[in-house]
């Protein structure tokens, strides 16, 4: 396990960071970073600021896109997932029409995974 690195928000290089973003601290994270359990766990600094570069469809967190494993994030998840969105939008934005059911767990998934990840653009 990697050592918890303690560090100031504005001297973090977060493309640098290649380790688990729960092992960065400050002052207002002690512990580290919690990372909600539908996104992997051991997610590095350099994969969210690819996130927040590029978003999911870029190929930055490929488990959002690859549609099995957004069907499973979503089948274990995804109220957890769609609470979160509504949590920042106040409502659920609508799929497009005709979007399939795996289409609709990479939608969602995906937009999760990218507000989520949008926290850390002080860090950039």
């Amino acid at each position: 396990m990697a050592a918890t690195q303690t560090t100031e928000r504005d001297t973090i290089n977060l493309w640098e960071y290649d380790e688990p973003i729960t092992t960065l601290t400050d002052d207002d994270h002690p512990d580290g970073y919690d990372v909600p359990a539908w996104i992997d766990q051991t997610i590095t600094g350099s994969q969210i600021a690819a996130i927040n570069q590029g978003g999911c469809d870029s190929g930055a967190y490929m488990p959002a896109v690859t549609y099995y494993d957004a069907r499973q994030t979503m089948a274990e998840h995804g109220n957890d997932v769609l609470e979160f969105i509504e949590e920042h939008y106040g409502e659920i934005p609508q799929p497009k029409p005709g979007e399939s059911w795996s289409g609709i767990a990479v939608c969602y998934l995906s937009l999760a995974v990218e507000l989520w990840a949008g926290q850390f653009d002080l860090f950039m």
